[in-house]
């Protein structure tokens, strides 16, 4: 992947990147928003300090660890990934609270018509903001998006230094083991 210049990164505030989707997937990922690096490059959790793609292969999901610009390949796993704002910005906390609570309501119509088996949203602040549950912690949740089960991750962005990557790849191995057998 080609590092983006600073005029790039620029260039790439407010941009939108393309969901990987399909119908039926085992898990749906759902980040809080694109980075600028993320809008700069059109791929998921594209910045190097970024652990996403590390924590998912540790975890089990994927056989070997998969680049940002091999997001499509999360199809073949039964995975895929969107943001809950599509906008790309600098930092998360950039987004206003509506921003996130409308990306709640987007997201909820993606789950009602593709059905994964389980939705992980990735970063607990932004679940709480945006689904209105200030008392939200990482782990299974009690609600549920259209129907399906729920599972809040820690944010796997290099800034989250309370979360290194062997805690968080346990978290995502331990979701792994909770995807609902009775969707399959």
């Amino acid at each position: 992947m080609t590092r983006p210049t600073r005029a790039d990164l620029a260039a790439a505030r407010g941009r939108s990147i393309d969901d990987v989707l399909a119908p039926d997937l085992d898990v749906l990922f759902c980040g809080i928003n694109p980075s600028l690096w993320s809008g700069a490059t059109g791929h998921h959790f594209a910045r190097p300090g970024n652990r996403f793609w590390a924590a998912l292969h540790r975890a089990g999901f994927t056989p070997r660890l998969l680049r940002p610009d091999e997001q499509a390949e999360l199809l073949d796993h039964r995975l895929g990934v969107t943001n809950l704002v599509r906008k790309a910005t600098a930092r998360a906390d950039e987004l206003s609270e509506e921003e996130l609570r409308a990306g709640a309501r987007r997201l909820t119509d993606l789950v009602g018509r593709f059905r994964p088996r389980l939705v992980a949203v990735v970063g607990v602040s932004a679940y709480r903001v945006a689904f209105g549950r200030p008392r939200a912690a990482v782990g299974p949740q009690d609600e549920r998006i259209a129907g399906r089960p729920v599972w809040v991750l820690p944010n796997p962005s290099g800034l989250n230094a309370q979360w290194q990557l062997p805690a968080l790849a346990e978290e995502f191995r331990r979701m792994r083991e909770h995807v609902p057998e009775q969707y399959r």
